[in-house]
């Protein structure tokens, strides 16, 4: 049996899974009490609790640990799979360099805009242009707070530009080639229905939005520009989550 087979208290996915929720256990554990994780405590050992309070908040604490397991670990199944596809894309821009990287964003979307003046009214064009300079900056901004690193840093800023950078280009590309219509923007419009109906319609937000917006044009370029820096958070907690239980390193 190998090293890493025992250390995993089992081979295969049941003993990796094992380690994961031990980890994850222990790490909520060392927010109230210390000394909780065993291996970086093997010299003064795993701390246990004395007194009959301590033991009943320990004995709680651990309760509401493992129920918040049930619904935290899937999440860090899917942190595996975003830190898998994040690390592609910062190969990529360790390859290209921060300035490789927006030099093809520049062009790409200048280029789009380009077509978007030669095919549709001037009025149309002005925020496909600006949708289009977004782009240009998030790329460039996500590629630098990239190579800063941190996770923090990569958390709260990379991440969110990044999803802009990817979300953006086959909305605008749909806006300026109607075949691809069918394939972005109409989703887009189911997806932004759903949204209301589901999530946005706890105080009403939903009735306002629908009385002071038409997602038309340029709309759906905005609706994924505010869609992307919460789903960038939420992507970037899951993947400083997976590196928490699993450390790529």
């Amino acid at each position: 049996m190998s090293t890493r087979s025992r250390s995993g208290g089992g081979g295969g996915i049941v003993g990796a899974v094992r380690v994961d929720l031990q980890r994850l256990h222990g790490a909520w554990m060392e927010l109230i009490f210390p000394r909780q994780r065993g291996r970086g405590h093997s010299v003064m050992g795993k701390w246990e609790p004395e007194t009959l309070p301590q033991q009943i908040g320990y004995r709680v604490w651990s309760i509401l640990g493992l129920v918040g397991l049930l619904a935290l670990y899937p999440m860090t199944v899917v942190g595996f799979a975003m830190r898998f596809y994040a690390s592609k894309l910062d190969s990529t821009r360790t390859r290209l360099g921060v300035v490789g990287v927006t030099a093809i964003a520049l062009v790409f979307w200048g280029a789009v805009t380009v077509v978007a003046h030669l095919q549709l009214p001037t009025e149309t064009v002005i925020p496909i242009a600006a949708a289009s300079a977004v782009a240009v900056v998030s790329t460039a901004l996500a590629a630098t707070f990239s190579k800063v690193g941190g996770r923090l840093v990569s958390v709260v800023l990379a991440y969110p530009f990044a999803m802009t950078a990817i979300f953006l280009p086959p909305v605008v590309a749909a806006l300026v080639m109607p075949s691809l219509e069918g394939a972005v923007l109409e989703p887009s419009y189911d997806f932004a229905v759903w949204i209301l109906d589901n999530v946005l319609f706890v105080g009403g937000i939903n009735d306002l939005l629908r009385e002071n917006f038409q997602l038309e044009g340029p709309a759906y370029a905005g609706m994924w520009l505010g869609i992307s820096f919460p789903l960038g958070w939420f992507f970037g907690v899951l993947i400083a989550l997976a590196n928490l239980v699993r450390p790529s390193g």
